[in-house]
């Protein structure tokens, strides 16, 4: 186990991933890393029913940025309502990210789990505006 165990451990997140083998292993990475994840979403319509349900308690998330073609943008949007920290991951290039989400941090796939802890860490210990 890594030495951030200590300060993921426990973190629910929410997991905004339409390729199922990618969400499985980004499951697993982040298992490693002490994290719970609560759901995963294949697509932007659950991404926003999981964002906007009362029942899920998310302390951040993993947003892929292109949901089979639909732009995960309107869940970044409620997250950051929620103030509730996330990070992109795109297998786009980081240059496609929206203007608006500039200072979000953003992992180019694939990423390594050691990329992975420090942008969870740096995104959870911003204050969300």
């Amino acid at each position: 186990m890594m030495a951030a165990v200590g300060q993921l451990a426990g973190l629910r997140l929410l997991v905004v991933e339409d390729e199922a083998m990618v969400a499985m292993m980004l499951e697993d990475m982040l298992s490693d890393l002490g994290c719970v994840v609560v759901e995963v979403a294949g697509s932007l319509a659950r991404g926003l029913a999981l964002v906007d349900s009362p029942h899920i308690a998310i302390d951040g998330a993993v947003l892929d940025v292109n949901l089979g073609g639909e732009k995960v943008y309107p869940v970044a949007e409620r997250l950051t309502a929620r103030r509730v920290p996330f990070i992109f991951s795109t297998g786009y290039g980081l240059a496609g990210i929206s203007p608006q989400f500039a200072h979000v941090l953003a992992l180019a796939k694939p990423f390594s789990l050691s990329r992975l802890e420090r942008a969870l860490l740096s995104a959870v210990a911003r204050p969300q505006s």
